[in-house]
């Protein structure tokens, strides 16, 4: 299970003494405990927002005055609850501040990041097969970066990839078969990976056959409600 460990530090207390904490970091990066982390800047730094009556009201300075401040953030993998208090007692600023360990909210199946970026590529699949160009756009941020390589032609950005997806369904008569070969999927929380071959496959208006494989690297990230592409990739095996 995951959890979240916020380092929070005391700016009353001296830190002159404290034990550096990169022995801390490499020994639980080595056991695969500590996924990820990072300090935080100063609370002098920070900018606090609030909507009030449609109102964006910003604050220079942390949200509440206190001498305690989250002074960074580890995610932490262990199998209970103990282990991760005994993984946050042997860090230093435990010795001058406070950590708080906090589960992540448990996902059910449907939140699962490997499942929804699968879920991404089935919509997408779904979409060339009804050859509904909205469907297919709208797996994509606004602001997707993509670089496409196909027919002797390199297109950029979501523009050109829009123009580039109506012109396919324009010059085919049925549905268009995408097939994925060799999806691997690297993904956590937020953002994700994924590398595969994609073919597809249609019967031209005229009745010639289209077929071609696509080698297509994706970026995603999670927008809050789901997984949107935010940056893709794709040369033609026939132009390689």
């Amino acid at each position: 299970m995951k959890y979240m460990l916020l380092v929070c530090g005391d700016d009353t207390n001296d830190a002159s003494g404290m034990a550096p904490v990169e022995p801390w970091v490499e020994d639980l990066g080595e056991r695969s405990v500590r996924l990820h982390g990072h300090r935080l800047a100063l609370p002098s730094e920070a900018v606090t927002v609030r909507v009030r009556g449609g109102e964006v009201l910003r604050t220079d300075g942390p949200f509440a005055e206190t001498k305690e401040y989250v002074a960074g953030f580890d995610v932490l993998e262990c199998d209970s609850l103990q282990e991760a208090v005994e993984a946050a007692a042997r860090h230093p600023v435990a010795t001058i501040g406070a950590m708080e360990v906090r589960p992540f909210w448990p996902m059910g199946e449907e939140e699962d990041p490997e499942a929804a970026l699968r879920a991404v590529d089935a919509e997408l699949t779904e979409a060339h097969r009804e050859r509904d160009a909205g469907r297919v756009l709208a797996c994509y941020a606004p602001d997707a970066e993509i670089f496409h390589f196909a027919d002797g032609r390199e297109r950029q950005g979501l523009d050109a990839h829009r123009t580039a997806v109506r012109d396919l369904f324009a010059q085919v008569g049925g549905p268009v078969t995408r097939e994925v070969r060799e999806l691997t999927i690297e993904v956590d929380e937020g953002v994700g990976f994924a590398r595969s071959l994609i073919r597809l496959t249609a019967t031209r208006t005229d009745g010639t056959r289209l077929d071609d494989t696509l080698r297509v690297s994706t970026g995603y990230r999670d927008i809050g409600l789901r997984r949107v592409i935010t940056h893709e990739q794709a040369v033609s095996l026939k132009e390689a």
